[in-house]
């Protein structure tokens, strides 16, 4: 991938993130079962870094 598609992959993921941050919080709010929006959130971490590493690569 160029830099402008891992930019793009960045944002994206990024968006997912709070997406299901948000997800995650209303869930909390009325007592459900959040482990699944938590480990979402923990492989979006790792994808997260991985691009941003890959970025940092490419520069």
């Amino acid at each position: 991938m160029d830099k402008a598609q891992l930019e793009v992959l960045l944002l994206e993921l990024k968006s997912d993130y709070v997406r299901i941050q948000g997800d995650m919080d209303k869930l909390e709010a009325v007592d459900g079962r959040v482990s699944s929006a938590e480990e979402q959130l923990i492989r979006l971490e790792m994808e997260i870094a991985d691009v941003r590493k890959q970025l940092e690569e490419a520069k």
